[in-house]
């Protein structure tokens, strides 16, 4: 116990035994041969599996333990080479573990990937919408915004200075999500700052994404959509890792450059190894219509890319979503189209909703669930 008192924890700027974490007595065990090591087992309660300090304390404790021992043993005139010690360490959490992969999100029902090859193609728009049109339609539902280095949904929902805090459940503390127009909203941007750029190695960018799925209150949903950034990259390969994803939207604009790269979005999804069924195309900024003139359509990007792409593909289109100012102001502005039904997009984004409804019904009904993709050294 002296040894320990000489070890500080970081979590608390305290040592090991000021801060509780001596949860037994230490056990010491004389040697019965002469040659044998002395052996002392210490039972050490960290608030977490993930404690960032775990491995340093353990080792410190570890050589506080070794290096005092031998100090009394050699103030004792019991120095001699018998005197080695075997230090046991056994570390208990008063939170319980994260959940193994496939078994993190156990009240979700279906899992639903908006992704795009290519960026600016409106994407983020098309998820916050998506997830509070099927919110209108009564169905439970969470959105995560996956896209750690360009978060965006906080300022779509209105809740950029909302701080999501702390819950304990079930032995767990976990992220309790911001909760607005129906969903459950969690992204990395109610983390940092807004106005600073996350510079992030890939592992830290991935490792707080899977904080943000599997430490989280996510509780009962019926539809869990995730919010990916454009292209394929270590985000994406960290989703299919961790989830069992139900199936994939893509999202394109009817420009040839645009569908180029939902081509590859969508082989990513079909790629043997991964074989996350694409549920449909939406075909965004399909057209443009002046709010003078309703009636008007002017096909600034091409006319039905998206919907010739999915006809060659063999997959739904799940929607044609016009240009309407309105849109983006609405976005802006944190109150997004689809709470409305009274606008011509308010309608499109409800009819996209119950499209995903109807294809996700089917895929279950026709299709083996999807398995998580192995991770293999």
């Amino acid at each position: 116990m002296d040894a320990l008192a000489t070890v500080t924890y970081a979590g608390t700027k305290k040592n090991l035994v000021e801060s509780g974490m001596v949860t037994d007595t230490p056990a010491v065990a004389a040697p019965q041969l002469i040659g044998e090591p002395w052996k002392v087992k210490v039972v050490l309660e960290f608030p977490r599996d993930t404690d960032p300090f775990l491995k340093s304390t353990v080792k410190a404790a570890e050589a506080a333990i070794k290096y005092h021992c031998k100090k009394a043993f050699s103030e004792s005139g019991d120095a001699d080479s018998s005197n080695d010690v075997d230090v046991e360490i056994i570390t208990e959490f008063k939170s319980k573990p994260r959940p193994e992969v496939g078994a993190m999100l156990p009240g979700v029902k279906n899992i639903i990937a908006v992704s795009s090859g290519k960026g600016g193609v409106g994407k983020s728009t098309v998820s916050a919408n998506l997830a509070i049109a099927l919110a209108r339609l009564g169905y439970k539902v969470g959105l995560l915004d996956t896209d750690i280095f360009g978060p965006s949904m906080p300022k779509m929902f209105g809740v950029e200075d909302e701080r999501p805090y702390a819950v304990h459940v079930d032995g767990r503390d976990l992220i309790e999500p911001i909760e607005k127009y129906g969903v459950k909203l969690l992204s990395i941007g109610f983390f940092v700052d807004s106005k600073t750029a996350t510079l992030w190695r890939g592992g830290m960018a991935t490792n707080a994404l899977k904080q943000l799925i599997a430490d989280a209150n996510w509780g009962e949903l019926d539809y869990f959509i995730l919010d990916t950034p454009p292209g394929t990259s270590d985000i994406h390969l960290t989703l299919l890792q961790t989830l069992a994803i139900t199936g994939a939207v893509i999202v394109s604009t009817p420009q040839q450059v645009a569908l180029a790269d939902a081509r590859k979005g969508v082989d990513m999804y079909r790629n043997e190894k991964v074989n996350v069924p694409i549920l449909g195309l939406i075909e965004n900024m399909a057209w443009f219509t002046p709010a003078e003139l309703p009636e008007n359509k002017y096909y600034l990007f091409g006319k039905e890319g998206c919907k010739k792409l999915a006809e060659e593909l063999k997959v739904p289109l799940l929607a044609q979503i016009p240009i309407v100012q309105s849109i983006c102001e609405s976005g802006d502005q944190g109150k997004p189209a689809a709470l409305t039904s009274e606008t011509m997009t308010g309608v499109a984004f409800i009819n996209l909703a119950q499209a995903v409804v109807t294809v996700t019904n089917r895929r279950n009904k026709e299709m083996a669930a999807t398995k998580i993709v192995g991770v293999k050294s």
